[in-house]
């Protein structure tokens, strides 16, 4: 992703976790971060069980809303996509939806692809 007001490419880092049609939580993008599950809970601390969630601190934004698409698994619960951004950030990000737009499109095709088949690829 290129920042616009600059030359230089910014790359968006960031920690995605969700679950398939049949395949239970995982992490299909960790940053690089060799401990992904313990970034992930220190962004989601006190937010765990929530459905949707947008969490700040001063160095991540957490994210967690269901596919925008409606899927589900193979019990019938909607798969919830859940996100930690790290900053910087291309932009300043205020809300959920506004995370979600900038994550989603780096997922999206991936997961169309993944969500229902045995295993995801990454």
């Amino acid at each position: 992703m290129k920042s616009g007001s600059s030359n230089q490419a910014t790359e968006l880092a960031f920690i995605w976790a969700t679950r398939g049609k049949t395949w239970g939580f995982r992490f299909l993008r960790t940053a690089g971060q060799p401990n992904p599950l313990e970034l992930y809970e220190k962004a989601f601390q006190g937010e765990m069980d929530a459905p949707e969630t947008f969490q700040t601190n001063a160095d991540t934004i957490a994210i967690r809303v269901p596919d925008p698409e409606g899927r589900r698994d193979a019990a019938g619960r909607v798969i919830p996509h859940e996100f930690v951004l790290f900053k910087p950030l291309p932009r300043e990000v205020i809300s959920a939806e506004e995370a979600f737009q900038l994550v989603w499109p780096e997922v999206k095709e991936d997961f169309a692809r993944d969500w229902d088949q045995p295993k995801p690829k990454r």
